[in-house]
């Protein structure tokens, strides 16, 4: 009798057993429910943001281009025959090449120094025959 008076557990322990099982909840929470959700909230925005002339990439993995966006589905171009297939917005993966993407400065190309007169030309030609 004395063997099951010490394996009784005691009010201490129902606590500790209380606050890992929050501490686990939390750990989910933080760690993989959290991350996923703004996964999903990000993909949701790009499948909303699909314009026409946006090169894409299927969870296929067909590349192609949108020619037409009507409700939840979105027809695109591939190939050099232009074959178009329809999709719906949630098979899209990733949007490549969004069309109207604002250009960076360093990915401008540089232009040539304008020349100012025929003789700044001449003098240029010259340097470079030497």
């Amino acid at each position: 009798m004395l063997f099951f008076l010490e394996a009784a557990p005691t009010g201490g322990n129902g606590l500790m057993t209380i606050g890992m099982l929050v501490l686990v909840v939390v750990f989910f929470y933080f760690f993989l429910i959290r991350p996923q959700k703004k996964q999903e909230k990000e993909a949701a925005n790009m499948r909303n943001s699909l314009e026409i002339g946006d090169e894409v990439v299927t969870i296929g993995g067909i590349i192609g281009q949108i020619v037409k966006i009507k409700g939840e589905t979105v027809t695109i171009a591939t190939g050099k025959d232009r074959t178009t297939l329809r999709f719906l917005r949630t098979a899209i993966r990733e949007v490549t090449v969004k069309i109207n993407a604002p250009v960076a400065e360093e990915e401008k190309p540089i232009e040539a120094a304008p020349v100012k007169d025929e003789s700044d030309k001449a003098t240029a030609e010259e340097k470079t025959e030497e």
